[in-house]
């Protein structure tokens, strides 16, 4: 079963998050468990952001979430959040091309 996982948070520093998720992408090419990746800017609150996170089950969720380049990384961004980060864990129930 599908596993999405939502992150979100607001800050005033999106230039240094961006660079972040780039440093995890290369720090763990090869080894990163997610599927699809969506990040998104809130049209009325432009501090505020939201990733959509697929992976495959919850059990690969775990185990990217367990890699030592995530934790830093998750350390880093959160060092740079005025809000958050918040995370919602999701099992996929339905998923429809509409």
């Amino acid at each position: 079963m599908t596993f999405v996982q939502i992150i979100e948070y607001e800050t005033n520093r999106p230039d240094e998050l961006d660079a972040l998720f780039d440093e995890w992408a290369t720090a763990t090419e090869g080894k990163r468990t997610v599927s699809h990746e969506t990040h998104a800017r809130d049209r009325e609150n432009p501090d505020h952001f939201v990733d959509i996170i697929e992976f495959p089950s919850y059990e690969a969720a775990m185990r990217n979430n367990e890699l030592a380049e995530t934790r830093h990384i998750a350390a880093e961004i959160q060092a740079r959040c005025t809000n958050g980060p918040r995370f919602l864990n999701l099992d996929v129930m339905r998923d429809e091309s509409m």
